[in-house]
């Protein structure tokens, strides 16, 4: 049975969970727990992060999705 005063030990050393400020558990790294896990997930997916890229402009766009959606082409 593992030692309960090392996972003690190591909360103490742990960086502070980015989204409640909590120290993290290593078995959630770098969270303190599930639920900062999850809702740091659910932030990726609601798009609240986002990884930068190259800025697009207007007309680059307008043109990209005119040649996605072909009315000639004869599909749906």
């Amino acid at each position: 049975m593992p030692d309960p005063r090392s996972d003690r030990a190591m909360e103490r050393s742990a960086p502070p969970c980015p989204i409640c400020g909590r120290p993290g558990l290593a078995r959630f790294k770098p969270f303190c727990s599930v639920r900062c896990a999850d809702a740091d997930l659910g932030q990726w997916l609601t798009g609240q992060y986002r990884v930068p890229g190259p800025q697009l402009d207007d007309e680059r766009e307008s043109n990209d999705a005119a040649r996605r959606v072909d009315p000639e082409d004869g599909v749906g």
